[in-house]
């Protein structure tokens, strides 16, 4: 197994262990306070891993594009997080965890047309059988 791939299912895994933990955490507060303090420790936690992981190096090879794209990456991850708790504190995590898995089709389309990479027909199959899947808990 490529090294990426056993990254990708650790992500998945930490994914939801994080949607349950979450919404055992806003028992009593809101989404919003409860997105807040998460989002503190998510920016503790990512600094110090950078600080160990990332040669120093790498800072002078930052240029304004990777600065201009990480930044509206971050604005996007935001509102997905916003509304993510809003969803979390007011619904079922497994129902609201399975229709984000939605994004998955906007991430395939969005690479077929602004990174230009290939819609194989598993790649095709998989994406309909999510947005599939989508309709049949948005109905359920």
């Amino acid at each position: 197994m490529e090294r990426w791939v056993a990254y990708a299912f650790f992500s998945m895994a930490f994914a939801g262990f994080t949607s349950v933990i979450a919404k055992l955490g806003l028992t009593g507060i809101s989404g919003d306070l409860g997105l807040a303090i998460r989002t503190c420790f998510v920016f503790v936690f990512v600094l110090l891993f950078a600080s160990v992981v990332v040669p120093f190096s790498q800072l002078e090879t930052l240029t304004w594009k990777n600065f201009f794209w990480l930044g509206l990456s971050g604005v996007t991850t935001a509102a997905s997080w916003i509304f993510y708790y809003k969803a979390i504190k007011l619904g079922d995590v497994s129902t609201v965890a399975l229709i984000d898995k939605g994004s998955v089709v906007v991430a395939v389309l969005l690479a077929w047309w602004i990174l230009h990479e290939a819609i194989t027909p598993a790649k095709l199959a998989g994406a309909a059988l999510i947005a599939a899947g989508m309709l049949v808990i948005a109905r359920g």
